[in-house]
């Protein structure tokens, strides 16, 4: 959203100029300073924002992925994780003491895209060890809101195969490029938002062949309904609701044709980009209203 400043800034010029005639410099010099924050980086089409093109930066997330992602196993934090990772599944004895280290859960929460959940521990180590053979588990339970629980006690499937799974080398290796790439991934966010949830939608939209699945996904959700704008109050409506909102607009069988994926990715992160300017642009303008009343207040 591009928003004009030149009102506001001209309000500021008339305030500097009568600052200056009634001799109180003091007062001018404090709101000069206060002026110059507020100045820093602004411009009149797009305040407080990257000025990368969103859909370029996928674009180069996709080319550099497999080279970024082994730069960031590099790193020496990841290093010493996936190292103290390592050690703590060759060393474990049962599935139980395995998840009940706080070394493993970080690497194996964040590899499985259930990173969010590091701060409840117990409730990990108890759905991670629940059958999920068992409709009523604790790990099918917590499917309905996030499936990537019941994917994740599937795979290793500690309830049944103790330390088996985890225990083999290759599994080990895949965790901890997993983990690195989540690493990789969180630190796109942090120039682009919601790019990390792009790159992954591109790879694995084709898996998801019904609304249900998409709602379950936190990730797919939030790319699917953010591109389609609807708000996220959605969460709270009926189940039926919900599927309605999304195929009212959008046909789940696309998903299966790669370059719909893409643009509509890009649809997403040029959503994201332009929420975050019209929220800078607002934020912006009631901050430098907010001063220019007060500097009024000074004046008078």
């Amino acid at each position: 959203m591009s928003v004009s400043l030149s009102g506001v800034f001209s309000t500021y010029a008339s305030l500097f100029t009568a600052l200056s005639l009634s001799g109180n410099f003091n007062i001018s010099e404090n709101i000069t300073s206060i002026l110059s924050a507020a100045y820093a980086g602004a411009t009149a089409g797009n305040v407080g924002t990257s000025s990368e093109n969103p859909i370029t930066a996928l674009q180069i997330a996709q080319r550099n992925q497999a080279q970024d992602v082994a730069a960031e196993a590099k790193q020496p934090q990841v290093l010493r994780d996936v190292a103290a990772f390592t050690k703590a599944v060759q060393t474990a004895t049962s599935a139980k003491q395995l998840l009940a280290n706080p070394a493993v859960m970080k690497v194996l929460l964040t590899a499985n895209g259930l990173g969010p959940q590091i701060g409840y521990p117990a409730l990990a180590q108890q759905a991670l060890l629940s059958d999920p053979n068992d409709p009523t588990s604790l790990a099918n339970q917590l499917a309905t809101t996030n499936t990537q629980w019941l994917a994740t006690a599937q795979t290793y499937d500690f309830a049944n195969k103790g330390l088996s799974i985890i225990q083999n080398p290759k599994i080990v290796s895949t965790l901890a490029n997993g983990y690195a790439e989540v690493l990789w991934r969180q630190s796109l966010d942090q120039q682009t938002a919601g790019l990390s949830n792009a790159l992954d939608f591109v790879q694995n939209a084709k898996n998801f062949t019904s609304t249900v699945q998409i709602l379950g996904d936190p990730v797919i959700r939030d790319v699917v309904t953010t591109a389609l704008g609807i708000p996220q109050q959605i969460a709270y409506q009926p189940l039926a609701a919900q599927e309605q909102a999304i195929t009212s607009q959008f046909n789940v069988a696309s998903l299966q044709d790669p370059k719909f994926v893409q643009s509509f990715a890009d649809r997403y992160l040029t959503v994201l980009q332009a929420a975050a300017q019209s929220n800078a642009s607002t934020s912006t303008i009631a901050n430098m209203t907010s001063l220019a009343v007060q500097a009024q207040g000074l004046v008078a």
